[in-house]
């Protein structure tokens, strides 16, 4: 089983975006995948025409595998499953806080259906916490969607910095640049800068800033089923083929 976690302390990066794209393309290659959202916002499942299941409580998902499994819902595509969030999860940090083992407690929970699942990818809420904590000791690969922009600099700045800090492994962080608008000067000049900076951390793949992206949310599903020839879905395809086999699809 691999755990692979869209994750950015900043928020508006296309997380979720990534996450449910993600997902898609690894079943669309034939292996069996449990998108697991852990953001109270259930962006995810909402896309995916999933509703939360409201007795999966931040206690049950921590320790209550049976009700853990029954959560779980089969989605429109072959080999896509969804763990559905909901609003409890927004308190995750405050029972994580209580709990014996709290940093590993997330992979413990995982590991209790990963026997179904080749991937889990995980749609990761936007901060630095217990929960985050988490997450980055659970994944095998902490996929980073950064906007070539100051901002989400300094914010990727900050995440190296802190896996710095707390002696995680770096070679977990995957980044890769997203909303790009490559008629942008300042876009250009910030990719080329941070690619010179991090040259271990980047991916070759950049996700264009896309109406198809954001038409996600009217036809709830991935870009790939409904403009599959879009720049968009070149680019996820592309990102997936970068992650699993170190290729970069021709544009």
């Amino acid at each position: 089983m691999k755990i692979i976690a869209c994750y950015s302390n900043k928020g508006g990066v296309g997380k979720t975006a990534t996450s449910v794209n993600l997902a898609y393309e690894y079943a669309q290659a034939g292996q069996r995948v449990l998108l697991c959202d852990l953001d109270p916002q259930g962006a995810s499942g909402f896309y995916l025409r999933i509703k939360p299941s409201k007795k999966l409580t931040e206690a049950r998902f921590f320790e209550d595998v049976k009700r853990f499994t029954k959560a779980i819902r089969a989605s429109d595509f072959d080999g896509l499953d969804v763990l559905p969030a909901n609003l409890t999860f927004r308190d995750f940090d405050v029972f994580l806080s209580r709990m014996r083992n709290k940093r590993s407690r997330l992979k413990k929970a995982l590991q209790s259906v990963g026997g179904d699942y080749d991937v889990i990818v995980l749609d990761c809420p936007p901060n630095f916490s217990t929960l985050s904590e988490n997450i980055f000791k659970a994944a095998d690969m902490i996929v980073v969607p950064v906007i070539p922009s100051t901002l989400s600099e300094r914010t990727f700045e900050q995440l190296v910095g802190f896996f710095d800090e707390n002696r995680l492994p770096k070679k977990k962080l995957r980044a890769f640049f997203s909303m790009v608008q490559r008629r942008k000067t300042m876009h250009l000049d910030t990719m080329k800068a941070m690619r010179k900076l991090y040259r271990k951390r980047f991916l070759k793949t950049g996700v264009p800033f896309a109406a198809d992206i954001e038409r996600m949310g009217q036809y709830r599903a991935p870009v790939c089923t409904f403009a599959g020839r879009s720049p968009a879905a070149k680019a996820y395809r592309s990102l997936f083929n970068e992650l699993e086999n170190g290729l970069v699809s021709a544009k």
